[in-house]
């Protein structure tokens, strides 16, 4: 993966560098097509917000309310570690063959490279859907109806908050603690050291896999 200090220097001749960090070039040569590449924060929470309010409704009308939040709880729990594994395994994959290097590069390296397009922070519906999907099916099949409907709520709450997390991480400045600590983590995933700091939303998992980044007193 190319880090974004590398290109800011590399390119610092033709761009500032803020700007080179947003301006993220075309996936693809037709620009239909490049456009399903970008999407607006705030298509994610019009999108999901619905289908999490869907599945609350469709699982608690079989089980009472104190079992559907512990089923959501382990929806919400269920998604930060998919979450952390999907950034470290899949996100992190650097294949040799030149059109694994150029997926990958599509599916995550854009943002390592210019990590401040606003356009390129949230993950596009036509990736989302399909994946959730994915886990929707699996619930189902491993649950009865009512628990992996609120399964399913939960681990959607749990990427909206990651989504929207991430968004706010870059574009904006946090002034509570919590929030100035998540963004100096990931902070030191893009520009320190991306081997470590997989953890967005959910960064505990980092320390309990041995990947938390360097804290100043160890670099």
């Amino acid at each position: 993966m190319t880090d974004a200090q590398t290109v800011v220097q590399n390119d610092s001749s033709e761009l500032p560098r803020q700007e080179l960090l947003k301006a993220s070039p075309p996936m693809f040569g037709t620009p239909w097509l490049d456009r399903f590449t970008r999407v607006h924060v705030a298509v994610v929470p019009v999108v999901f917000i619905p289908v999490i309010v869907a599945f609350a409704i469709l699982g608690l009308r079989e089980i009472v309310f104190w079992q559907g939040f512990l089923w959501a709880a382990a929806g919400y729990a269920v998604w930060t570690l998919t979450e952390y594994w999907l950034h470290r395994v899949v996100f992190h994959f650097e294949p040799d063959h030149p059109l694994g290097a150029r997926l990958h590069w599509m599916i995550h390296g854009v943002h390592h490279d210019h990590p401040n397009d606003p356009m390129r922070l949230v993950m596009p519906p036509s990736a989302s859907i399909p994946l959730g999907l994915i886990f929707i099916a699996a619930f189902q099949l491993l649950l009865p109806f009512s628990q992996a409907c609120m399964l399913s709520a939960g681990f959607f709450i749990g990427y909206l908050t990651y989504d929207m997390t991430h968004y706010y991480l870059h574009h904006r400045r946090p002034t509570t603690a919590v929030g100035r600590k998540l963004r100096e983590l990931h902070m030191r995933h893009h520009f320190q050291d991306h081997d470590r700091g997989y953890g967005v939303s959910a960064p505990y998992w980092d320390n309990v896999f041995g990947t938390a980044p360097k804290s100043r007193s160890e670099e």
